[in-house]
């Protein structure tokens, strides 16, 4: 089943999102910081809600690593 229909795995493909680009803003700024705008913004803006809310986005991962691993 596709992403997009199933609620939990939306919820999965957009908190892996925030923290891969989170990650690879700490590694490298300079690729994601020369597009804060149209299309590819959106992956500057996951990268700024990943370490503004990284203690919120910590815990996200961990509800979300329990109930993959123990309720599925």
């Amino acid at each position: 089943m596709s992403a997009i229909f199933n609620f939990q795995s939306l919820l999965t493909v957009i908190l892996l999102l925030i923290c891969t680009c989170a990650y690879i803003r700490s590694l490298a700024p300079s690729v994601l910081d020369r597009n804060k705008t149209g299309l590819l913004g959106i992956f500057w803006k996951c990268a700024r809600i990943g370490e503004r809310k990284s203690p919120y986005v910590a815990v996200c991962c961990v509800v979300m690593a329990f109930s993959v691993l123990f309720i599925q």
